[in-house]
């Protein structure tokens, strides 16, 4: 029987302490009061699942973690460290990494469509109120029943558009559409506009693939999505996207059974973001995703300030603890410090509670799953530093890294592929120019003209609209088929 994969994270008096990377899939959090060493600890993570070969996805928040892509550097307290842990394999190396941003500027461009998206985040991400989020869901719905592909901003708002100039019809099916819902819910696209979410919802889509893989090493490769702008920016957008790369993944990966690593790990940096204010409905939806996903092969991570930022339901999954230090200066920060020291498995040999509040920077307690998935103690541990550079690369670096990667080119651009809007600019002109042969050839009295044909009544909103702001911009996808994602 082979010898079990380990993960180091660190050591003490006693020796190394490490993770089963079997394990790994079990999720963890690394938590802790700014500096105190949690970005230091995830990216130390990161680079050690990628030497196992497991790809790995994370959110740079702070700027610093493309220091991945760069060897390392001889430091006093990084020797110091290195003495003290006893490491004799340890050496200055980079990672393999793709850098990944949403508006374009430090990486790849990443993006989904608002069909991929669903309705379930996008209404939590436009902070929707009930009634709003059920005409988004009857969108959606008729999007789907009439073979709509929803890609863009443009798509929405011009079904929504359409939605309301046609409720009186749409009622019996649809509900109550009411216009002033409406217009609510394409101010919020407004404004989601203004924060730059529109660079997000577009084509191409990034393929799940491009993701997960590995270099002509074998080693992981490491994607790193510059979030410095986009979570001062848009921290809605930043938490939902999130969410949705880790339900993409839940429903595309096939199910990968019992193995001796993971087959993708993610590490959600500021994770409190993906709870604050969502709906009950997504939360429950995300707790159901992390307790099921771990069958696909894939661990997930978070990164935040306290366990308290954590919902109860999902902590109690998180088969890995890293806490750092936390302050305890008033009542509030007091009852933190015993939430986190009331979650690890106790050692009788440590004052949990009170070691908290006394960790260096780079020391935590770590609590681990043994080979029979149960917690172990306890442990004061010194984190192993990283073989990586500690800091970020510099502007002309990270350009190097990225004229060398092998996406580019790939997602740089913008795919405006001919769809909905031309072929409803054509039926609008085809219906008008048949309809002016019509009234030469045979005039109806006003009284006697038929009704028209849903069909029709599309077209021609859809013809009225092209000369209006929104109608400018009409829907791309709006003939599309739903059959296939993409």
């Amino acid at each position: 029987m082979s010898e079990a994969l380990q993960i180091l994270i660190g050591g003490n008096d006693a020796g190394h302490f490490q993770m089963d990377a079997a394990m790994a899939n079990r999720h963890g959090l690394i938590a802790g009061a700014t500096g105190t060493g949690k970005t230091v600890t995830l990216q130390n993570l990161a680079e050690s699942f990628s030497r196992i070969g497991v790809p790995v996805f994370l959110a740079d928040v702070k700027g610093d973690l493309s220091g991945l892509a760069a060897s390392g550097k001889s430091h006093p307290r990084i020797d110091e460290r290195i003495k003290l842990l006893g490491i004799d394999e340890y050496q200055f190396r980079a990672v393999p990494t793709v850098f990944w941003d949403m508006f374009g500027n430090k990486g790849h461009n990443i993006r989904t469509t608002i069909s991929d998206m669903g309705p379930l985040i996008l209404s939590s991400l436009l902070e929707l109120n009930d009634t709003q989020t059920g005409i988004l869901y009857s969108c959606f719905k008729m999007a789907d029943d009439d073979g709509m592909l929803l890609l863009d901003f443009k798509d929405l708002r011009a079904l929504l558009s359409w939605m309301g100039e046609n409720a009186k019809q749409l009622k019996t099916e649809y509900g109550n559409i009411s216009a002033s819902s409406i217009g609510a819910i394409q101010r919020k696209l407004l404004i989601l506009e203004e924060q730059g979410a529109e660079a997000f919802f577009n084509e191409p889509a990034v393929e799940l693939s491009d993701l997960i893989k590995t270099d002509f090493s074998a080693n992981g490769v490491v994607n790193i999505l510059d979030a410095s702008t986009l979570i001062h920016q848009s921290p809605k957008l930043y938490a939902c996207f999130l969410i949705w790369l880790l339900a993409e993944l839940f429903e595309n990966l096939p199910e990968a059974g019992d193995a001796d690593r993971p087959k993708f790990v993610l590490f959600f940096d500021e994770a409190h973001l993906l709870f604050d204010d969502a709906p009950k409905a997504l939360v429950d939806k995300i707790e159901q995703v992390v307790r099921l996903i771990r069958s696909k092969g894939v661990g997930v991570y978070f990164i935040s300030q306290s366990p308290m930022d954590i919902p109860e339901d999902i902590l109690g999954q998180l088969g890995m603890k890293i806490q750092h230090a936390l302050r305890a200066f008033t009542p509030k920060d007091k009852r933190v410090v015993k939430a986190a020291a009331s979650s690890f498995r106790q050692n009788p040999s440590i004052d949990t509670e009170t070691l908290i509040t006394e960790l260096g920077v780079g020391e935590a307690l770590v609590s681990v799953l043994d080979e029979d998935g149960k917690p172990t103690p306890v442990e004061h541990v010194y984190i192993k530093p990283p073989e990586s550079r500690i800091g970020p690369l510099t502007e002309q670096e990270r350009k190097e890294q990225l004229s060398r990667s092998p996406y580019k080119g790939r997602y740089d651009e913008v795919v405006d592929r001919e769809s909905a809007y031309e072929m409803l600019k054509q039926k609008a002109e085809q219906l008008a120019e048949a309809t002016e042969r019509e009234s030469k050839t045979k005039p109806v009295s006003r009284s006697r003209r038929r009704r028209q044909s849903p069909t029709e009544a599309m077209i021609n909103s859809a013809a009225r609209s092209m000369g209006s702001q929104i109608g400018r911009q009409i829907m791309r996808g709006i003939l599309g088929s739903l059959f296939g994602r993409r």
